[in-house]
């Protein structure tokens, strides 16, 4: 067990958004990630602990969407809800912040509503691991967080990658835990 202050740790969820979890995520199905998001949420709630939901946007033509590829065009054609939360997920008195990056640190205001609140623990956790949760634990960790990477409830468009994450990345700057084994109090 994994024993957290609720007074200082916050859980942060990446991209559980309908156009996200439409995709094909391995090793976790992205409704089984959803499904450990909502236990984890409930968690933090009873704790009165801060739940923040993250999702990604960008402008209609995808002018300010990441380039990838430095000669690569952005954009794609996503159906007009795919950046809306997961339906039950956001509850009252959650936070939100929409990132325009991989990472939910750059160009948002994460890092302000976290640290106002008291808050030095994050527990993070979402879709895809090789993405937006590793841009987002990597910049929490460069911000002086410490950092608690959920494994049950992330996911990545491929096991490889999720596992390389997980095996190689996490454990220099997170210590890795699972759903049950997240208690606050």
């Amino acid at each position: 067990m994994l024993a957290l202050d609720p007074k200082t740790t916050a859980l942060v969820l990446i991209d559980l958004q309908k156009g996200i979890l439409a995709m094909n995520t391995a090793p976790h199905a992205s409704a089984d990630v959803l499904a450990k998001g909502h236990l984890l949420a409930e968690t933090f709630r009873k704790a009165n602990a801060p739940v923040v939901l993250v999702n990604v946007d960008f402008g209609a033509d995808f002018g300010d969407a990441p380039r990838g590829l430095t000669d690569a065009a952005a954009g794609r054609n996503y159906p007009e809800d795919w950046t809306e939360l997961a339906q039950g997920l956001r509850q009252p008195g959650d936070l939100t912040v929409t990132k325009h990056q991989w990472g939910a640190f750059h160009g948002t205001d994460l890092d302000v509503k976290l640290r106002r609140r008291g808050i030095t623990t994050i527990v993070l956790g979402g879709i895809a691991t090789n993405f937006g949760v590793e841009s987002t634990a990597r910049a929490g960790w460069e911000h002086g967080y410490n950092m608690v990477m959920v494994e049950d409830a992330s996911t990545g468009v491929s096991a490889e990658l999720h596992d390389m994450s997980f095996k190689f990345v996490f454990p220099r700057i997170a210590r890795i835990t699972t759903t049950a084994d997240v208690t606050l109090g």
